[in-house]
């Protein structure tokens, strides 16, 4: 008998490795990272080659041409990365590709590599339909990797039809841009609330009323205006109307690129998330993930943390995950979270090289890399 103890004891061990049972410790943790980190970048050179000799990424049955230019000498923190959006839209191919010509020598950043991708369709949501969310996740992969670009250091710009995918891309993807910036496009159905940690432009032409623009950026720009003081300390967001100006600005709107850049770089781990789904869903926003089946337009869900503690002050969905660093609570302490102020866990929380495998692997973001997870149930 006790010799079956023994073996049964000497097998866990052996199954089992200590750090395994206890958890990584934040040196572990570190040591981890910077060994997973040479390795995705080492993987994107390796998978993202062809794509940028090519100079096209492919996703399924769909194609992202594009063109880039390198601008200044490399920061010590790593270069910057500017995905500029043509115009165009619901016109015939040929039409779109001057379009897109044009964009490649719009704006001339003071440093960075400006990219402007084609657009995969020639229609009038050519940046915005589904799909076009990978596309752009591989483009910032392969810069990040090729060009050694600063994943906190991307922005998103775009003009007429650009600018329409700008109002939509950049709260649908506000968890991947430093900031952007939206020229002489029109809003449709898109909402601002997911900007509250995205520093947003809007520049129009007085007289551009075709669609109505005009008045339109007015209107988003006092939307803009009123989040922001609702909510301090978010929604950074400037409105430029250019007087005397129709759908083409003659160039004021450059000075975009310099607003941005100076409004500093991604926070990944901001304190307070709101997370509004567009009419094209994603599964996570900065620190938080839906669950798959209940993702739905116009679903919301709104956390902020202060310390150890998460606070869910909404939620349309049953369940929720939160991931965790040690950049963003102490994670050798316990963790609280409480829905509408009603603890529902409570806990320590394991690092596991597991955790930090998965969520890269998932994310595709060197700053979503996360060694904690918790689900939580919400009542």
């Amino acid at each position: 008998m006790l010799r079956r103890i023994y073996l049964i004891l000497w097998l866990v061990v052996l199954v089992c490795p200590a750090h395994a049972q206890r958890g990584l410790t934040k040196s572990e943790c570190n040591a981890a990272m910077v060994a997973l980190e040479a390795k995705w970048r080492s993987d994107m050179r390796n998978s993202h080659r062809e794509a940028i000799e090519k100079e096209v990424f492919e996703s399924g049955d769909l194609k992202l041409r594009f063109k880039s230019i390198v601008y200044g000498e490399k920061p010590s923190d790593g270069r910057s990365l500017y995905i500029s959006l043509h115009g165009g839209g619901g016109a015939p191919a040929a039409v779109n590709d001057q379009q897109w010509r044009n964009q490649i020598y719009l704006y001339k950043p003071a440093e960075g590599v400006y990219v402007a991708p084609r657009a995969p369709w020639d229609a009038w949501n050519m940046w915005f339909e589904e799909g076009i969310d990978q596309l752009f996740e591989m483009l910032i992969q392969a810069a990040v990797a090729h060009w050694d670009v600063n994943p906190d250091k991307v922005y998103l710009l775009g003009y007429s039809a650009g600018g329409d995918g700008v109002w939509r891309m950049a709260p649908r993807m506000a968890d991947r841009w430093a900031a952007a910036s939206m020229m002489a496009g029109h809003p449709g159905e898109a909402s601002q609330v997911n900007l509250r940690n995205t520093p947003f432009m809007i520049w129009m032409g007085e007289n551009d009323s075709a669609y109505n623009r005009n008045e339109l950026a007015r209107k988003h720009g006092a939307i803009m205006d009123s989040l922001s003081r609702a909510d301090r300390g978010g929604y950074i967001h400037k409105t430029m109307i250019i007087a005397n100006k129709g759908h083409w600005m003659d160039g004021e709107d450059r000075a975009a690129l310099e607003w941005m850049t100076a409004q500093g770089v991604r926070n990944p781990y901001p304190d307070k998330v709101v997370w509004r789904q567009e009419a094209v869903v994603r599964p996570t926003l900065y620190w938080l993930a839906a669950p798959q089946d209940e993702l739905r337009h116009g679903a919301t869900l709104i956390a902020q943390r202060k310390g150890n503690v998460i606070d869910i002050l909404q939620s349309d969905y049953t369940r929720v995950t939160i991931f965790l660093n040690d950049q963003m609570c102490d994670l050798d302490k316990p963790i609280v979270v409480r829905y509408q102020g009603k603890r529902i866990f409570r806990g320590k929380l394991l690092r596991t090289e597991e955790n930090l495998e998965s969520t890269l692997r998932d994310r595709g973001d060197l700053r979503y890399m996360f060694p904690s997870k918790i689900e939580v149930k919400i009542p």
